[in-house]
């Protein structure tokens, strides 16, 4: 059969999709069945919504109080640390007496998701506004969860953004007609992470509400880092959020089609059963810290900052229908603007090292300064990321990220200590660590200072239908997620942006930017101890076995990948390195970091797979997919 009669159904297809619309009697009509469910009735009828205290929501309020318009006053909390993450986000939904406002990429049905999930509900029903915006395309595939969560409470709303043909599921099918259909609106997605209480506190950063963000697959999971911020910064999280809710993009579950149907079709009400959870001693834990005041105290209140300028920034919605307005790229103008300004360091955490155009120019003008900043880059190997495709395009580039902007680059392991002490005191049970004791006081290290998605991977990291590579060692196995910057020790960033050219152009971003060189430091620490050599492995220059051979190699690799297509000469100009037993850690461009370092290959600990091998043609010919990949 020719591609122009496998094209013709699936263009049909996208006709009949796009014309198969709601009327307004349909919409009408299950509103009246989810208005009519019994079981909606509020559980508290007191002013403050039964809510339970909370000292991370009190701070923030007294911060609030604090400020004055010329004086303002936030509280700032750096979140590396998953367990306590977690009990942030319970305790600051479970204090909520007005308003809970989240936002979010990905929620799976796992224990986190469903965690999450119902202590929203319970909110809701104790009288709590609570508004849930999550992208489409990576939230919520069950109908049945939607029709329940239609259903549960008036004070419950839940909306997806941007869904494909107005779906909340997107079948394989659906999923080609989209992209052949309306590429630039379906390739646009919502990639913001925010929870926000009483528009006076919120957490963003780079979790999703899924497992493996919080420490809690058994397999595979990610180094991730939140802020924790409240005070005036809230009012600016709640603009930015009303931005997005009233947006046409985001559409209430009564206007997607097939939910539509789904309630029409069913007017028994679904309830809302309890969580049926795989670890309910874990998730039974992680409720106790969050109700443990002196618990809080020792892993999040201890480290809370009381900070003047702090800044919320988002990309407006649908940001590429207006692609020569800044404005909706409000958060990528911004730390384009951070690191512009570098004088002596910039330290950059990105799970994908694919720059921007933008990007490329502004960390060329910043090597040619005398003396330069130094760049030092925390990213992920082949063997810890599960976008190898996307790693395939970081690899290309190899040289110029060394030579051009001179790139310290050290690329994470998939055993990574720092990641593996996380995990372990994430999972540890309660009785093996004094209660209100932080890690450094109980003998521990893990993240604190000195220092599946079920759909087509086309986008990024997207579980269990997008492994990473197979490796030749064995154990549970480590992606870095954290997206951070800081710059000259004076101001960071906490967020969702990648740095790359999805961020820059396509999905929707936002972040927390702090200007306190105490948490500067913080977020520094953090990043730095994932680039020591027990974490990741170093990128540096190759050095020739064979003089003569060994530059003329160096030289067809440099023109090589210069190419747009067909890069296809195999002896890159750089490669990893594993420290010697006995050394101390030297950057690349040190005199003895060859007698310190050993070459350990271009792809450390991966087996020979046909990921590799896509790999390996990504690099050849993938350069024009960037924004794609």
């Amino acid at each position: 059969m020719s591609s122009r009669r496998l094209l013709l159904p699936v263009l049909l297809l996208t006709a009949l999709l796009q014309g198969c619309t709601l009327s307004r009697a349909q919409i009408r009509e299950a509103g009246a069945i989810v208005a009519a469910s019994p079981g909606r009735a509020d559980t508290c009828q007191q002013a403050d919504r039964c809510a339970a205290p909370s000292p991370l929501l009190a701070a923030a309020q007294q911060a609030l109080a604090d400020s004055t318009p010329g004086h303002p006053i936030n509280t700032v909390t750096l979140l590396d640390d998953s367990e306590a993450a977690l009990a942030a986000r319970i305790s600051l939904i479970r204090a909520a007496q007005h308003s809970i406002d989240v936002q979010t990429y990905i929620w799976d049905e796992d224990d986190i998701g469903q965690l999450v999930l119902n202590e929203l509900v319970q909110a809701a029903r104790r009288g709590v506004q609570v508004h849930i915006l999550a992208d489409q395309l990576f939230s919520f595939g069950d109908l049945g969860l939607l029709d329940r969560l239609a259903r549960v409470s008036p004070n419950l709303q839940v909306k997806l953004y941007n869904p494909t043909f107005r779906d909340a599921q997107t079948p394989p099918l659906e999923f080609a007609a989209g992209i052949l259909c309306c590429f630039m609106k379906f390739n646009q997605r919502m990639h913001n992470k925010l929870l926000l209480v009483d528009d006076t506190i919120g957490i963003t950063g780079g979790r999703n509400y899924q497992n493996r963000y919080f420490n809690w697959d058994p397999d595979f999971d990610y180094l991730d880092r939140d802020v924790m911020a409240g005070g005036p910064v809230g009012r600016e999280m709640a603009d930015s959020f009303a931005l997005f809710w009233n947006h046409k993009r985001s559409v209430p579950l009564i206007r997607l089609r097939d939910v539509n149907r789904r309630i029409r079709s069913d007017k028994t009400p679904p309830g809302w059963p309890a969580p049926h959870y795989t670890d309910p001693a874990r998730v039974a834990r992680a409720q106790a810290e969050a109700e443990d005041p002196d618990w809080l105290a020792a892993w999040i209140g201890d480290d809370t900052l009381r900070v003047s300028q702090v800044n919320y920034f988002s990309d407006l919605p649908a940001k590429t229908d207006e692609p020569t307005k800044r404005s909706a790229r409000e958060l990528t103008a911004h730390l384009m603007r951070m690191v512009a300004d570098a004088k002596h360091e910039v330290v950059l955490q990105t799970p994908y090292l694919v720059l921007s155009k933008r990007a490329q120019d502004i960390f060329k003008r910043l090597h040619k300064e005398t003396p330069p900043p130094r760049i030092v880059v925390s990213t992920n190997s082949l063997a810890a990321t599960d976008a190898f495709a996307v790693y395939g395009l970081s690899y290309k580039h190899r040289r110029r990220y060394l030579t051009e902007y001179g790139f310290q680059i050290h690329e994470l392991k998939p055993h990574a200590d720092s990641a593996a002490e996380a995990f372990e005191e994430a999972n540890e049970a309660q009785d093996d660590r004094p209660a209100g004791r932080s890690v450094a006081q109980a003998g521990g290290k893990g993240r604190r200072f000195p220092g599946n998605e079920r759909r087509p991977g086309v986008f990024g990291s997207h579980g269990d239908r997008y492994r990473p590579a197979p490796l030749r060692s064995t154990g549970r196995r480590y992606s870095l997620h954290a997206k951070s910057m800081v710059v000259d020790d004076r101001f960071a960033m906490v967020g969702s942006h990648n740095f790359d050219p999805r961020s820059d152009h396509y999905n929707t971003e936002a972040g927390v930017i702090v200007y306190d060189p105490r948490f500067a430091g913080e977020v520094r620490a953090s990043i730095l101890e994932d680039t020591l050599p027990q974490n990741a492995w170093t990128i540096a220059r190759r050095e020739p076995t064979i003089p003569v051979l060994g530059a003329i190699s160096q030289a067809i690799g440099n023109v090589s990948s210069h190419l747009p297509l067909f890069d296809l000469w195999p002896f890159r100009y750089a490669t990893s390195y594993e420290i010697r037993p006995g050394c101390a850690p030297l950057a690349p461009d040190d005199p003895k970091f060859h007698e310190c370092y050993v070459p350990v290959g271009d792809f450390p600990d991966v087996a020979i797979s046909p990921k590799l091998i896509y790999t390996r043609l990504i690099t050849a010919f993938g350069a024009g997919v960037k924004g794609i990949l």
